[in-house]
């Protein structure tokens, strides 16, 4: 036991919690830049997938020549782009090229000091494990971008006569990978941060560990929580819209068909419209496989364009109303807004501020036919607001190993009293194990009150 303990630093290097943070920047483009491919149909320029040739471009007019070649037997080429020249086949090209290279130089960025971060035991090990956690993640989210890529170049994968395009269904797990592995790389990055900041002051750190454990934070947390996983949801449900093309049908707002879809004429659309699409449309036996007809529910959820656009409609609105009553909460609530740290009442701001401007995005994005500019914005605050709700959480989290170390450096510097020893200290901190880190501080109040 006395080897593991001295084989892994107490704490992670402040250099990986800013190179995590560096990393997620890194992805955050990556994103972006791969819904632009998308949205200028680049993305099946590149009919192989090889991992270290496919680094190097073509470098002369021979081998332009073969990746076009390449190309022309694909269905998209066939269907869509049977007049497209050389010239503006090296427009997508480029596209998906520089796409597939940010991705590599993300896995090799991150791998390789992941490697040095371990070899050097600059990380604690729970965190060496979170590493190598999402270095394997980085590695698989290649894997489902070939077998996304892979769905959009052969016949047998889509309707006859179809639209050549990705499966929706690998591209909402290809996007859904790459939002934990940006989430995973924030989480772990602020935390590093938060905490060499608790323990550069442990007598302050108590204090404000306690508050945040108070039982007035804990809905609040749950909450946060909760508005995270609605936000990530409802960015998988974008995912399925942009995979069927539904935001090219009903360009209107609030309506689904008979309103003016004008943002002027507010009231006479939602009275001259309807808010969904008739029933038979949205659960339509077309898209049915089965003699049954037992999957025509779910299939047309994720595959009716309708249906699909009205579910995104609705989780786009019910994580508006919930960012908007959070925001009630932290303001009429007062325990919650007594009780709330001021970096914490920053960030609900911020989360309002970007849901706000989601919204706006996504409503401009559908009126005016999913204009490029307008779309690659409206994923991009996807993911802002999901980084939103993220720092929000971090930042009302009662961490259950910085509440260790944070005990466990007031206990060797025999501050305020609240241990013995560190052999005390490691006897609160088990009984906090089993009930949380609100009971330990809860059992410590008589000492942090002398702090």
């Amino acid at each position: 036991n006395q080897a593991k303990t001295t084989f892994w630093p107490e704490t992670s290097s402040k250099a990986a919690g800013y190179w995590l943070l560096g990393s997620a920047a890194s992805v955050f483009g990556l994103v972006v830049f791969g819904g632009l491919t998308r949205l200028t149909e680049s993305g099946l320029s590149i009919t192989e997938w090889r991992p270290v040739t496919g680094s190097m471009p073509p470098r002369d007019f021979e081998d332009w020549n073969k990746e076009f070649a390449l190309y022309k037997s694909s269905p998209e080429f066939k269907q869509l782009n049977s007049r497209m020249g050389l010239d503006e086949f090296k427009q997508i090209y480029w596209m998906e090229w520089i796409h597939r290279f940010w991705a590599r130089a993300v896995g090799l960025t991150f791998a390789l000091p992941t490697l040095y971060f371990v070899a050097r035991r600059r990380v604690s090990a729970p965190m060496a494990a979170k590493l190598l956690g999402i270095t394997g993640l980085i590695g698989f989210q290649g894997f489902i971008g070939w077998w996304m890529v892979k769905s959009g170049l052969k016949d047998d994968l889509f309707a006859p006569g179809a639209h050549p395009r990705v499966s929706q269904y690998r591209l909402t797990a290809h996007l859904g990978t790459a939002f934990l592995c940006y989430v995973a790389m924030v989480w772990n990055g602020l935390s590093i941060l938060r905490e060499h900041r608790l323990l550069a002051n442990p007598k302050k750190s108590v204090t404000e560990l306690q508050t945040l454990a108070s039982p007035q934070l804990r809905r609040f947390r749950r909450s946060v929580a909760a508005l995270a996983l609605l936000v990530f949801c409802t960015a998988l449900s974008g995912a399925l819209v942009a995979g069927l093309d539904a935001g090219l049908i009903y360009n209107e707002w609030p309506t689904m068909g008979g309103g003016s879809g004008t943002l002027n004429n507010l009231s006479q659309s939602v009275l001259g419209g309807s808010l969904a699409p008739p029933a038979m449309e949205l659960f339509d036996p077309w898209y049915s496989h089965t003699p049954d007809r037992s999957d025509v529910y779910w299939r047309n959820a994720l595959e009716n364009p309708s249906l699909v656009q009205l579910d995104h409609r609705i989780l786009a609105t019910t994580t508006f109303t919930a960012v908007m009553a959070l925001w009630a909460y932290t303001r009429f609530s007062r325990p919650v807004r007594t009780a709330l740290p001021a970096p914490a009442r920053k960030a609900v701001t911020a989360v309002t501020a970007l849901v706000w401007l989601q919204v706006t995005l996504g409503v401009s994005t559908l009126l005016y036919l999913v204009p490029v500019p307008l779309a690659a914005a409206h994923q991009a605050g996807a993911l802002a607001l999901l980084t939103g709700t993220i720092v929000l959480g971090s930042r009302v989290w009662v961490p259950r190993r910085a509440v260790r170390l944070v005990a466990r450096r007031v206990a060797e510097v025999g501050t305020a009293g609240l241990a013995t020893g560190p052999a005390a200290v490691r006897a609160q901190v088990g009984r906090a194990g089993r009930r949380g880190p609100g009971a330990m501080l809860a059992a410590r109040t008589g000492g942090v009150e002398k702090v």
